[in-house]
């Protein structure tokens, strides 16, 4: 019988070693051994960036590794999202998007730096931030069925401002509009704070904004809030009526955060990001934090933001086909 070359022998050992080390387990125990940064893809003050900075600093408290920000604007939310995408998938880059980036940007876009199934593992939703229906106080529109009459009697010319064009606000108008049968005129500002100071001074009789922009104009009456325009009434008052109870059509939409990471992130990692994740949401402090800028913490699995995702991505690419919204 021939004997096996040493060297041949040792090639083999070391083969099957690198083999059993490929199809080893990953294990998120020594995660994070290094600092992580979270990507948003706006500048700071926003919804995306707070839920960074809130939950980011609660991750480096647990896990003991500076958790850092990073604010990557412009190009609606492309350059943060392509980066994060092409990030390694280690759990070491992360991004804080928003519905705009995962669910609306695939259905106005037709150029997409990024696919959101091909490049990014859900981990947690983060945040809810309730979108409303207002008008100026000194209008004569006191309930939503009074804007629906009044948009069927002149079809067309009432004015609705929004934070900008192709924005989720925009997109909740076009649902209303399309729920009820009317035309409106939309009006797109550079903001929401713009739009709001807008429907305070009554250049505008409506606005499509998000709560936490008019609620501070609602104590004085320069801004009355007709409906939210989620399936739920808002924390932030529960006085005020859905859209849906107040016979605007079949309207949810809010606009929310969630985190993620590249695909192929290793799943122990993705487990245990979204544990923590989970916790840090729940804690009172956390609550209270984000209840103070009218804005609700809604922890959630993985599988469960991926269920959203693909849900509203859907329906948003409905809306813009039927309102023929272009943007590019």
């Amino acid at each position: 019988m021939s004997r096996r070359h040493p060297s041949l022998s040792r090639t083999f050992a070391l083969l099957a070693a690198l083999a059993a080390l490929g199809t080893a387990p990953v294990r998120a125990d020594d995660y994070p051994s290094r600092p992580i940064r979270i990507l948003v893809p706006y500048a700071p003050g926003g919804i995306s960036d707070i839920a960074a900075r809130v939950v980011g600093a609660k991750l480096t408290e647990a896990w003991g590794q500076q958790v850092a920000v990073e604010n990557r604007p412009g190009g609606n939310g492309f350059i943060a999202m392509e980066l994060t995408a092409k990030s390694a998938p280690d759990g070491y880059t992360l991004v804080m998007c928003t519905v705009g980036d995962v669910a609306i940007n695939p259905a106005l876009f037709k150029q997409m730096p990024y696919d959101v199934d091909r490049d990014f593992a859900p981990i947690a939703t983060i945040s809810d931030a309730p979108v409303v229906l207002a008008t100026n106080g000194a209008s004569p529109y006191k309930t939503v069925k009074d804007v629906i009459a009044a948009a069927k009697a002149q079809p067309g010319t009432l004015n609705v401002g929004t934070p900008g064009y192709g924005s989720i606000n925009q997109l909740i108008l076009e649902s209303f509009a399309l729920n009820t049968g009317t035309k409106f005129v939309h009006v797109p500002y550079k903001g929401g704070a713009p739009a709001a100071q807008a429907l305070v001074a009554g250049d505008i009789p409506l606005g499509v904004l998000a709560s936490s922009t008019v609620a501070p104009h609602v104590p004085s009456g320069n801004i009355r809030v007709l409906a939210v325009t989620s399936a739920k009434r808002s924390p932030l008052n529960p006085e005020w009526p859905t859209l849906q109870e107040a016979g605007g059509g079949d309207v949810n939409a809010s606009n929310w955060t969630a985190l993620l990471a590249p695909r192929g992130t290793p799943q122990p990692i993705l487990d245990k990001l979204n544990a923590e994740v989970v916790k840090i949401l729940n804690l009172p402090d956390v609550k209270e934090r984000f209840a103070g800028g009218g804005v609700a913490t809604i922890p959630s699995s993985a599988a469960e933001l991926d269920a959203r995702i693909k849900r509203e991505a859907a329906v948003y690419k409905v809306i813009v086909e039927k309102a023929d919204v272009h943007v590019d």
